[in-house]
């Protein structure tokens, strides 16, 4: 398995978290603000797990 899909579904949970937290900001709705903390953390996390199974499949395919 790549960890491609994770790293871009990431990068989008990211992005619309940003997008969210900005927007929150600005209509001073800490809700929104809320969620958009939560989906760029959301994001990281699935970075991460992306980051991981490239790292054990590079490990995986020189043993």
């Amino acid at each position: 398995m790549s960890g491609l899909s994770d790293k871009v579904k990431g990068a989008v949970n990211k992005t619309k978290g940003e997008a969210k937290d900005q927007v929150g900001n600005a209509t001073n709705d800490h809700k929104l603000q809320a969620e958009g903390k939560v989906d760029k953390l959301k994001g990281e996390v699935q970075q991460e797990v992306g980051e991981l199974k490239d790292r054990f499949n590079r490990k995986d395919k020189h043993l």
